[in-house]
């Protein structure tokens, strides 16, 4: 009997010890893209990015946590502007700031994580006029700490994020496309 614990021991020990040094091998940064044509100018879509108060009608982070605790500050849209939130455990908690605002081409935010795990981040908005529509590209990116790493293992990062900048993206189009 108390050799099969110790088997089994040694095994979880290998097993964690592999998956650890897996991590190791993960790229130090991460970045997560989606674009997307909205068949809208760059005029109609850039305001519902650059003013905090618009993104309850389209991220998809606002649907996760009907109570979710919001506070905007700085000011009212474009550089300054800021936003933080407190929720369940579905959106966590952390603030973002506008650092960057050109009207109607890009936004570049700061974006950081206080729970469940801490990050900091920058997301980007990009708005390319293309004929009739506009190529909007969501991204996201920023350093891969060890923990991050350790989830990479058993997560697809990219799949898992990039889901949730494709239904912003698509919520973005619904209200613009009208």
């Amino acid at each position: 009997m108390l050799k099969a614990i110790a088997i089994i021991a040694v095994v979880l020990a290998v097993g964690i010890a592999a998956v650890l040094v897996f991590a190791l091998t993960k790229p130090d940064t991460f970045r997560v893209e989606r674009s997307l044509a909205v068949k809208a100018p760059a005029a109609a879509i850039y305001p519902l990015v650059a003013d905090f108060h618009f993104w309850v009608s389209w991220s998809p982070y606002e649907e996760r946590d009907p109570d979710m605790k919001r506070s905007l500050g700085g000011t009212a849209s474009g550089k300054g502007a800021t936003y933080a939130w407190d929720g369940n455990n579905n959106v966590g908690a952390g603030h973002m700031e506008i650092l960057e605002a050109t009207t109607p081409s890009k936004l570049r935010i700061k974006l950081d994580f206080e729970r469940p795990f801490e990050g900091h981040n920058t997301a980007e908005f990009t708005f390319v006029p293309q004929g009739d529509a506009t190529l909007v590209t969501w991204t996201m990116y920023g350093p891969a700490l060890f923990m991050s790493k350790v989830m990479q293992v058993f997560i697809n990062m990219d799949t898992m994020i990039g889901k949730d900048f494709e239904t912003g993206l698509a919520g973005l189009k619904k209200l613009t496309e009208k």
